[in-house]
């Protein structure tokens, strides 16, 4: 690694470049009245970065998949689902006398909480540190995930469920956004991928443990159940106190790293997505413009019709006559490489819109299959019909979180923006918990309409929001090649300015 000339701190670059901008934006900002007068980050070789990459997702990555591996055992739904669907196979519904809508009330009260808590938690990561906030979360579901495994009544399950959704909304996004304050723009769904895919994981894990614990049904007089819920959150406890000792808070404070990988780290991601660098203190005004911003509202329109589908095939995937062999044909349907080969080319051509539009398209297809009304002996086509939905809503997922992360500028701003949509859009969740009434069966011919409406919305959104952004992209273009025209800006103006400043450009 060279290190002809290294920015020694975080607080030198800030401080550098409140009044000069990098070397590699000089070009770009001179059009704006920039000056080119800060130091380059330390010269790294191709080869000594993708070393120093590799060391940072080596750190990084297998403890968040694997907390997220165990939140998903844990509900054995997409997100912040608990293992309530293979969990009624195992007579959950029969013992706490669950009857009519119950089970459904019972699934969409986790959700009120979890999509309120969602955009608080992110703004307090910062302030209480990723290397505590997250464990700490983790540790708390699991309890409640244990104490679930002992409850004797329905309002006692609503009152866990309500639990569970409060100490988990700060998950997902949590990990989300701190990757965002990590790898740059075009790095970021490969990793989004990496740790989504834990759920992919769990959802066929989740089937498996299911039909293992089923057997202890009995033990200590407790329903099988009961089992799956308390080994599994006792797991989670497990897994959460060793995050303790694994995860680390930011670049800047990352002493697995020497100094020079942390300053070329840190130089990286301030000047990824702005010549000038992002704001990264607090102010009510990123509250507001993260409300008003147009993007988060087209995003949450595209993360709420995926997660529906999401939450819709795999909440009521366990079927079949006998609930040890329903379990396992849960388990097939989620082993997928798609997902994984949508985020690494996704980052490799600079797109995202596109991958997001195949997965709809998957979901239009599977849910197509399913609606229709297949012939008896032919129940295979539908179950095949299921590995369509599961594919195209995992695989989307990662995209369109990126895409939400990547266009918006402002540390503050981009965590708010990111926890506005992922919590309203869990509110998906809670539509797809009640779309699959006990009623329609076998055929569940509204739920499957339902879904396949948020696809077609899911593709709406998609292409409104690609076409915007090209079109934004442009003007600001026209404007800079525009003589005459130029309007000076300070660093601290463009700073303030984020992702609406004149040389910030949207990834399409």
């Amino acid at each position: 690694m060279s290190t002809e000339q290294k920015p020694e701190t975080n607080d030198s670059l800030e401080k550098a470049s409140d009044s000069q901008v990098d070397a590699s934006g000089s070009e770009h900002l001179a059009d704006f009245g920039g000056e080119s007068l800060l130091p380059p980050p330390p010269t790294l070789t191709a080869e000594e970065e993708r070393k120093l990459w590799r060391k940072i997702d080596i750190r990084l990555m297998p403890i968040l998949a694997l907390m997220y591996l165990f939140s998903f055992l844990d509900r054995g739904r997409p997100f912040n689902q608990f293992r309530i669907g293979n969990a009624r196979l195992q007579g959950l519904e029969a013992q706490l006398g669950l009857v009519g809508n119950q089970y459904n009330i019972a699934l969409t009260m986790f959700f009120i909480p979890y999509c309120i808590f969602e955009c608080p938690a992110n703004m307090v990561l910062k302030k209480f540190r990723p290397s505590r906030w997250l464990p700490g979360i983790t540790v708390a579901w699991g309890i409640v995930m244990t104490l679930m495994g002992l409850v004797k009544t329905y309002p006692q399950l609503v009152g866990t469920r309500v639990c569970l959704g409060v100490v988990e909304a700060g998950l997902f996004p949590g990990v989300v956004y701190y990757l965002t304050l990590w790898y740059p723009r075009h790095m970021l769904q490969w990793r989004i991928g990496l740790f989504f895919g834990a759920a992919s994981m769990a959802g066929a894990f989740s089937g498996t443990l299911a039909f293992g614990i089923g057997f202890l049904s009995g033990t200590r007089g407790l329903l099988g159940w009961s089992w799956i819920f308390i080994l599994e959150g006792v797991a989670t406890v497990v897994v959460g106190v060793l995050s303790f000792f694994v995860l680390v808070d930011f670049p800047f404070t990352a002493k697995f790293l020497t100094p020079e990988q942390r300053a070329y780290v840190v130089w990286r991601k301030k000047y990824d997505n702005s010549s000038v660098g992002e704001e990264e203190h607090f102010e009510m005004r990123h509250f507001i413009e993260a409300l008003v911003d147009w993007q988060v509202w087209v995003h949450l329109s595209v993360y709420m019709a995926v997660i529906t589908n999401l939450y819709g095939i795999t909440l009521f995937l366990p079927f079949g006559h006998d609930a040890a062999v329903s379990n396992l044909l849960t388990v097939p349907p989620y082993v997928t490489l798609v997902l994984f080969i949508f985020a690494y080319w996704s980052d490799r051509i600079k797109l995202r819109f596109p991958f997001i539009l195949a997965g709809f398209l998957f979901n239009l297809i599977g849910f197509s299959i399913n609606i229709s009304n297949a012939p008896s002996g032919m129940q295979w086509v539908k179950y095949f019909g299921t590995f369509f939905c599961v594919t195209g809503a995992y695989a989307a997922v990662p995209g369109i979180v990126a895409w939400t992360g990547n266009n918006l500028s402002g540390q503050y701003k981009r965590g708010i923006g990111m926890g506005i949509q992922i919590g309203i859009g869990h509110f998906g969740g809670a539509f797809a918990s009640n779309m699959y009434r006990t009623q329609d069966k076998p055929r569940f011919i509204i739920g499957h309409a339902c879904e396949l409406m948020f696809a077609a919305i899911g593709i709406l959104s998609t292409v409104i929001a690609a076409l915007v952004s090209h079109r934004e992209n442009r003007r600001r273009d026209e404007e800079t090649r525009a003589g005459g025209e130029k309007k000076i800006y300070s660093a601290k103006m463009l700073r303030e300015m984020g992702d609406r400043a004149p040389d910030f450009r949207y990834v399409l």
